[in-house]
C-alpha cells in the first residue's frame, strides 16, 4: 500500500544507466518510480495507472519508428490526462527543441547530464501544480454533476406542481412559484373534488436546497393521497402531521394553509397549521386574515388542527403566499412586509387576478433591487 501524498513518477528512457540513476536519486528523495523503455509503454502506463508527473526522454516524443506515435505522444497522452505534468529529458539541448516540446505539451525541459538540485527542484513543483490542477478538476466536475443533479430535481419538482390550476364552476384559480435557488422548499397545489368543489393549499417547507425540496415533494404526494378520503382541512392537517413527524429529521417543519372551497354553497373552510395567514379581501373592500388552525407540522405527532369557515362570495378574493413574499428584504434589512402586501390588494381588489399577481412581484422586485432571497409563492382565489 502507498502512503497518501508520495509523488508516483514514471521514468520513460532507453539507456539502462539513466534509469538506474534516476531510480536511485529519485527513491531517496522520496519518490516512487515506474521505469517504461518505449513510447508504446508510456502509453500503456498512463493508461493503467495514475502518476504525479512523466519524465520523459525527448527522443520519444520525435521518434517515429516506436509504435507509431512519433510526434503525437505528447498530444496523445496531454487527451488521455491533461494534467499530467510531464518534463523532458535531451542531451541534444537547444532553443528549438525546447520551445518544440513546450508547444508539445510538455511542461518543463531538462538537459543531459542533469544537475541533480534543479532536477528536483522542477520536478517536485510541477508535482504540485499538477496536483492542484488535478484538484481543480476534481472540484469542477464535482461542481458540474451537482448542477446536473439540482437541473434534473429542478424539472422534476416543477413536473410535480400542478402545470394547470383546475377548472372550478363561479370560481377562478391562480399561482406562481419562484423558488431563490434552482430548487425549493415551496409548495402549492389545487385539486379538482368535483365541478363545483377544490382543495387548495400552500406551504413552507423549512430550509432550502435539495433537502426542502425533497420534503415538499413528500408533502404533496401525502396531501393528494389524503385529499380525496376526507373533506376535512383539520384532518387532513392532522394526518399529514401525523406522517411528517415520524418521517422528518429533528428541527424541521412545514407550515401549510388547506382549504375546501365549495362554490355552490360559497363556503370556505380551511384549516390553517402556522403557515402566515392569507388575505380575504371582501367585494366591500373589508380585509380579514384567516387564522384558525394549529401549530406547524412536523413538531408534535398527536397536535390536534381547528377548523375555520367563511362566507365566500362573488366579488371576493383570496391571497395565499409564502413569506418570502412578504419577508424579501432590502440591503437596509428593511421587509417588504404585509402592510405593503394588503395594500396592493386593495388597490388591484377589481382587477384581473394576472394583473394583481404580475403587480406584486414586481413590487416585491423593486422593493429589494436584488431579487428573491427566499422561495416565493402566490396563489389567487377570486369569486367569479
Amino acid at each position: 500500500m502507498e502512503t497518501p501524498g508520495i509523488p508516483r513518477i514514471l521514468i520513460a528512457d532507453d539507456q539502462a544507466d539513466v534509469l538506474e540513476a534516476l531510480q536511485i536519486l529519485l527513491k531517496n528523495e522520496g519518490f516512487v518510480t515506474e521505469v517504461v523503455s518505449s513510447p508504446r509503454a508510456v502509453v500503456e502506463a498512463v493508461e493503467k495507472k495514475a502518476y504525479d508527473i512523466l519524465l520523459l526522454d525527448l527522443n520519444y516524443a520525435r521518434d517515429t519508428t516506436s509504435g507509431g506515435e512519433g510526434l503525437e505522444l505528447l498530444s496523445r497522452l496531454q487527451s488521455m490526462d491533461s494534467s499530467l505534468p510531464v518534463v523532458l529529458m535531451t542531451a541534444w539541448g537547444s532553443i528549438e527543441l525546447a520551445v518544440e516540446a513546450l508547444q508539445g505539451g510538455g511542461r518543463d525541459f531538462i538537459q543531459k547530464p542533469w544537475d541533480n538540485d534543479r532536477l528536483l527542484g522542477i520536478l517536485r513543483r510541477h508535482v504540485e501544480e499538477g496536483r492542484t490542477l488535478r484538484e481543480k478538476k476534481r472540484h469542477e466536475k464535482a461542481a458540474e454533476w451537482l448542477m446536473r443533479e439540482i437541473e434534473e430535481a429542478r424539472e422534476i419538482q416543477q413536473r410535480l406542481l400542478p402545470a394547470e390550476m383546475p377548472r372550478v364552476k363561479g370560481c377562478d384559480i391562480q399561482a406562481t412559484w419562484k423558488p431563490a435557488n434552482d430548487v425549493g422548499g415551496d409548495y402549492f397545489d389545487a385539486i379538482q373534488l368535483n365541478p363545483t368543489r377544490a382543495a387548495f393549499c400552500i406551504a413552507d417547507v423549512a430550509g432550502k436546497g435539495l433537502p426542502a425540496a425533497l420534503l415538499m415533494s413528500n408533502t404533496q404526494a401525502t396531501v393528494r393521497a389524503f385529499a380525496h378520503t376526507t373533506d376535512s382541512p383539520a384532518d387532513i392537517c392532522m394526518q399529514l402531521n401525523r406522517v411528517v413527524s415520524e418521517n422528518m429529521s429533528s428541527g424541521k417543519f412545514i407550515t401549510m394553509f388547506y382549504g375546501v372551497l365549495d362554490t355552490a354553497r360559497q363556503r370556505l373552510r380551511y384549516t390553517n397549521a402556522g403557515h402566515v395567514p392569507p388575505i380575504l379581501i371582501r367585494r366591500t373592500g373589508s380585509v380579514h386574515r384567516l387564522t384558525e388552525g394549529g401549530i406547524v407540522l412536523g413538531i408534535f405527532a398527536n397536535a390536534s388542527y381547528d377548523e375555520g369557515e367563511t362566507v365566500f362570495e362573488p366579488g371576493d378574493r383570496l391571497l395565499l403566499f409564502t413569506d418570502g413574499i412578504t419577508e424579501a428584504m432590502t440591503k437596509g434589512d428593511e421587509e417588504f412586509g404585509i402592510d405593503r402586501l394588503t395594500d396592493l390588494l386593495i388597490t388591484y381588489r377589481n382587477s384581473p387576478p394576472s394583473q394583481l399577481q404580475d403587480a406584486i412581484l414586481q413590487a416585491v422586485s423593486e422593493f429589494t433591487a436584488q431579487g428573491f432571497q427566499d422561495d416565493a409563492t402566490l396563489m389567487i382565489i377570486s369569486m367569479l
